[in-house]
């Protein structure tokens, strides 16, 4: 099945810009380092060193959040790099991966900065995961859960929850939440077991443990917009550059 392409319209938000225009260039090795909150503002792709081609990598992402292009776009301003590495056929998931993630953040970081600007009118975020054959069972165990914007829930679990994730959050207001008799969850389901209903059969699966990917499991808002980085990503701060 061909994979469903990212659809870029939001991207042309300021703060998605903003957050992608802040990211610090560093070598794989130099990524690795650092602690998964500092590498929210980070960008580093492994298998390319810090130089011409990463900065070709990081100005093609750059002009498709700028201007909603698409993977293929990305695909095209990179080939030479990508076919150099063998991320063709098969292993083009490295690409996908690559755009996918890397705007997904960007995406979710900026709309954070937009829901914390409204808050007062929209104090609720709803988790929305895309509910399709692809969708990780532990990202749909949540879709439809309402918490308070500033719920500790959303240090763990604001999108996105893992490469590749396309959830996101919805906001709503006081008044949404009580016209449509809906739901705010106090309880934070984190580590919980859950037992997944495998979609096509309505069977449940094997009870597997609530916890994001790997290296997910913080807030990228609250790591952008609340300075929450290590201190060599700090503008001025070592040989890195802040672009």
């Amino acid at each position: 099945m061909a994979a469903t392409e990212l659809k870029l319209e939001p991207l042309a938000m300021q703060e998605a810009v903003e957050f992608w225009r802040n990211k610090v260039q560093l070598s794989p090795r130099e990524f690795s380092k650092l602690s998964d909150e500092a590498k929210v503002m980070a960008f580093s792709v492994s298998g390319i060193a810090k130089g011409s081609e990463l900065e070709t990598v990081y100005q093609a992402l750059t002009k498709a959040a700028e201007k909603g292009t698409t993977l293929a776009e990305f695909k095209r301003d990179c080939a030479d790099i990508f076919e150099k590495r063998g991320w063709v056929g098969k292993r083009a998931w490295r690409v996908d991966n690559i755009f996918r993630t890397n705007l997904q953040t960007a995406y979710n970081a900026g709309r954070y900065k937009k829901q914390k600007a409204q808050a007062k009118y929209f104090p609720y975020l709803r988790y929305s995961a895309v509910n399709d054959s692809r969708t990780r069972k532990t990202h749909l165990a949540l879709d439809g859960l309402i918490y308070p914007l500033e719920h500790p829930f959303w240090d763990t679990w604001y999108p996105p929850n893992g490469f590749r994730c396309r959830c996101g959050t919805r906001s709503l207001t006081k008044g949404q939440v009580e016209r449509q008799g809906l739901k705010v969850e106090e309880h934070d389901p984190t580590t919980s077991l859950i037992e997944p209903i495998e979609p096509k059969t309505g069977n449940r699966l094997p009870a597997v443990q609530l916890i994001p990917d790997p290296g997910f499991a913080h807030h990228p808002g609250k790591t952008a917009w609340g300075g929450i980085v290590d201190d060599s990503l700090k503008k001025g701060a070592g040989p890195y550059r802040s672009l």
